[in-house]
């Protein structure tokens, strides 16, 4: 279980989700613990620049879609790190609303 298990169980039932992840990783698009709502995504709308809930290397981040190669999507942070690649599987949701 990780901090987001219970949101990532959330939108896979279809429910839109809001909570204030922490850390610094976002710092530009998202500030620590703003406030920002979830909701469940088809991966093949995603495009590059997209905020997504998902899994890399059995690790939750809200970060972002860096690249998109057929159904696979690099994810990475907002300061330059890449997290890796990940199948559609391990996408749960797309951030729409930072606040």
């Amino acid at each position: 279980m990780g901090w987001a298990s219970e949101y990532i169980a959330r939108l896979q039932d279809g429910d839109t989700v809001q909570f204030r992840p922490r850390g610094s990783s976002m710092t530009g698009k998202i500030e620590s613990g703003q406030l920002c709502t979830v909701e469940p995504v088809d991966p093949a709308t995603l495009n590059v620049g997209d905020i997504v809930l998902c899994k890399v290397n059995g690790k939750q981040y809200l970060h972002l879609v860096k690249a998109i190669q057929g159904k696979r999507f690099q994810i990475g942070n907002n300061r330059g790190r890449i997290n890796g690649w990940v199948g559609e599987n391990s996408i749960f949701g797309k951030c729409t609303k930072v606040e």
